[in-house]
């Protein structure tokens, strides 16, 4: 894993963090709403981060059969 998706998985969990403390707190429905959603946002960030990178393709998918010949 990358030195830069390492800090922004951790940006991310700090973040969620925050967003943990703050739905403790006495808010509004609408301040509320606004960090609920933006605690989603973040978790499907850590989402995606976690996911393994595809590996690219190696075949010889789209190419022609060198016994046709």
């Amino acid at each position: 894993m990358t030195d830069e998706k390492l800090a922004r998985l951790r940006a991310h969990a700090n973040n969620i963090s925050r967003y943990r403390r703050l739905l403790k707190t006495n808010l509004s429905e609408l301040e509320r709403g606004f960090i609920e959603r933006r605690l989603s946002e973040e978790r499907s960030a850590v989402e995606s981060l976690a996911q393994p990178a595809p590996t690219p393709r190696t075949g010889t998918a789209g190419q022609f059969d060198v016994g046709a010949f």
